[in-house]
């Protein structure tokens, strides 16, 4: 049991290095000029580039075939995850990769939502499981508003020679307007979520679940960017910060952070993935101050430490909920193995 949990544990460990890698580069891109649009589309072409041979190497032979229905799954979750993408570099570019790994703890929240909305979960007011979940999303919204709305006074800064990026990004940020946009891209990520479990019991192959997602992300990124993006100096992509962020995002960000999440999301459960969000936050803060220059508020502390107590609520009723549903089935099945041998003593004696 340790074995297959180690893997997953150090896998969500990279993932979330990964993920706040990818929240500055794009903040350091978009800060030099570049279209989150472009960076959505340069990047997830990239990570289908790569995806490509991969998911045909190690493609399992026993796959269900890909009909009309899988492939509108593909692309339901290829259109959720752009808009996500959207809304997610956006708002860092308005705000700071402190703020966007704090918000990213709405998602269990917003995903519990959505399961109640749709009848994949059961609310009892009776249970303390359910009450736990309840009041957890509650607080981690209040959380998030917090972070949103209450800078505060700045706690610390560290001011070196080490404050390279903080060069770079010297644009004036509105917490708002990011905060706003950021809260559109865990609505994004939640509803995500759940299209991904679905697809994944219908077609069991991470890396051709992600390639795909990868392609149509890519492709619907593509056109709204020939609509949007009329200027060919939006495109281009010389060698600075820019190329290195495509280069990034494109092999850790799309591909390496989703594939693995994917991967062990079908081990381990949605359970296990989301109890290392709180892992972000302080990855993103540590690189901001020390690294970056950032001032870190004290409302970004409250609001992420509201955060983190609703989110654990949220785990700990989940977590308690699928155990009481594993011992009621554990006695079940004890029951009925006690019932066979007197059902086969009274058919033999007959």
């Amino acid at each position: 049991m340790e074995g297959k949990v180690a893997l997953p544990f150090v896998g969500m460990v990279l993932a979330e290095c990964a993920q706040v890698g990818l929240m500055i580069v794009s903040k350091l891109a978009m800060s030099k000029g570049m279209s989150n649009l472009v960076f959505v589309f340069y990047s997830n072409a990239l990570a289908s580039l790569v995806l490509l041979p991969l998911s045909l190497l190690f493609r399992r032979r026993e796959l269900p075939p890909l009909t009309f229905k899988i492939f509108g799954g593909f692309f339901l979750l290829g259109l959720l995850g752009c808009l996500a993408q959207v809304f997610g570099y956006a708002g860092i570019n308005y705000s700071s990769p402190t703020l966007g790994t704090a918000m990213l703890n709405l998602v269990p929240g917003f995903t519990f939502v959505f399961a109640i909305s749709f009848r994949m979960e059961k609310l009892d007011w009776r249970t303390s499981t359910s009450l736990a979940k309840l009041m957890g999303t509650i607080v981690s919204i209040s959380g998030a508003f917090i972070v949103t709305y209450w800078k505060g006074p700045s706690l610390l800064r560290t001011v070196s020679s080490l404050n390279l990026l903080n060069q770079l990004v010297s644009q004036e940020s509105n917490w708002i307007i990011g905060g706003l946009l950021l809260a559109l891209d865990c609505l994004m990520t939640s509803a995500w979520v759940i299209l991904q479990a679905l697809v994944l019991k219908k077609y069991p192959s991470e890396l051709v679940v992600v390639f795909y997602y990868c392609f149509f992300v890519a492709i619907q990124s593509f056109i709204v960017c020939l609509f949007v993006e009329r200027e060919p100096g939006a495109w281009s992509l010389v060698p600075d910060v820019k190329l290195i962020a495509v280069l990034y995002s494109g092999v850790f960000g799309s591909a390496f952070q989703v594939g693995i999440c994917t991967w062990c999301l079908r081990k381990t459960g949605p359970v296990f993935i989301s109890m290392f969000k709180p892992l972000g936050i302080v990855i993103a803060v540590v690189v901001g101050v020390v690294f970056q220059g950032d001032y870190f508020y004290l409302g970004s502390l409250v609001g992420a430490t509201v955060i983190v107590i609703g989110f654990y609520a949220v785990m700990w009723g989940k977590a308690k909920e699928e155990k009481t549903r594993a011992d009621s089935g554990l006695r079940s099945l004890e029951s009925s193995s006690r019932k066979v041998p007197l059902l086969q003593g009274s058919i033999e004696e007959i």
